[in-house]
């Protein structure tokens, strides 16, 4: 008797050829206009956003229309995409609101069928920003504004790239979810750990806005893309760090020999790698679950339940093991840890994702 054939894998979380060609144009435009020193130089200014750089991912790539049908002028391509984008950024620290436009605000449209305002964000000509904190979860309470007769009021703190937005997606206490002309609203830059993905508090008085559609359904489906795309940033950022902390210890040199060459060093490298591969499958899989609409809620809590303490733990160990260096504001360590750190609150702590992610397979939570 004959056993049973194989069983075929239908999920593929290799990376395509398509992606990988992506991946290489993404990093050879990063290496060339978004260096480490001009990071740094921007978070000292009253500027940190890269607009040029964004321009170049909008206009010359097409990048912030991913997502976007190709009959509302964007590439029609999947989550998978934008993963890889976000991976790349992610290792440069990129100053640009990809993932606030590209995706959540993106996604929020996507929900409510706002062709026109889908099409600006496509293009790149309008940046746009849905107006819920950076640290509420999907699926979880967030503040509303107040609609009464036409008009909104209430403020909103905690928003992230509220600066340059040109369209603010902002949910109101009679359900609906209006879009706003960031210019009539007051937008007020908040203290930020991170400033490369700068916070502010946005304050609207007597502001007309335009209905989208029901806020619960977009609100939902934005904040659970953000929350499993964020991970693809975590990882390109660990993934960094980790590279960049190799190449270091094996031209630091003491006692006459490279440090790397440390037993104790190498086994927290070690560690660090496997974090990072699993990290690298947690995101792929969220990645993927959400372009085919297959248990992606199951796959995004799973992915953010690890990505958090994954990354924070290799920017932690990339700047003690650069050793004085990384302990230096000229050195972008510091960069990757803010980062890292302020990604760990973003779309839901890790307790939170493991929270829901025990609601979902029916047990109960630690």
């Amino acid at each position: 008797m004959e056993g049973p054939g194989p069983v075929k894998n239908e999920r593929d979380l290799l990376y395509s050829e398509e992606e990988e060609a992506l991946r290489a144009a993404v990093r050879d435009l990063l290496a060339d206009q978004c260096d480490a020193p001009g990071v740094i130089a921007r978070t000292e200014s009253d500027t940190p956003h890269h607009l040029a750089l964004w321009k170049t991912l909008t206009d010359g790539m097409g990048l912030a229309g991913l997502l976007v049908p190709e009959a509302l002028g964007g590439q029609g391509a999947t989550h998978r995409e934008a993963a890889v984008v976000l991976e790349e950024l992610g290792r440069a620290v990129a100053p640009v609101p990809y993932l606030t436009s590209a995706v959540v605000a993106t996604e929020a449209l996507l929900a409510c069928g706002t062709d026109d305002l889908l099409r600006e964000l496509a293009s790149g000509t309008s940046i746009g920003v849905l107006a819920v904190a950076l640290n509420v979860a999907p699926g979880a309470a967030h503040k509303l504004v107040r609609h009464d007769d036409g008009v909104l009021s209430g403020e909103l703190t905690g928003i992230a790239d509220a600066a340059v937005a040109d369209v603010l997606l902002v949910p109101a206490d009679d359900g609906g979810l209006y879009a706003v002309d960031a210019t009539a609203a007051t937008v007020t830059p908040q203290t930020s750990l991170d400033l490369t993905r700068p916070l502010a508090t946005v304050t609207l008085d007597g502001v007309r806005g335009r209905l989208l559609g029901d806020a619960e359904p977009a609100v939902r489906r934005a904040l659970r893309a953000g929350a499993g795309l964020l991970a693809s940033e975590q990882f390109g950022l660990a993934d960094r760090s980790l590279t960049e902390t190799v190449r270091y210890l094996k031209e630091r040199k003491q006692f006459n020999r490279p440090v790397g060459g440390f037993q104790a060093l190498k086994h927290r490298l070690a560690q660090l790698w496997l974090e990072s591969v699993n990290l690298r499958a947690a995101a792929r899989n969220a990645a993927d679950a959400l372009a085919t609409g297959e248990d992606a809620d199951m796959a995004v809590t799973v992915a953010q339940a690890y990505a958090a303490p994954v990354a924070v733990h290799a920017a932690e160990e990339a700047l003690q093991l650069h050793g004085g260096l990384g302990m230096t504001w000229e050195h972008p360590a510091h960069l990757y840890l803010k980062r890292a750190k302020a990604d760990s609150l973003a779309y839901g702590t890790a307790g939170a994702h493991r929270e829901a992610l025990a609601a979902l397979v029916d047990l109960q939570a630690p």
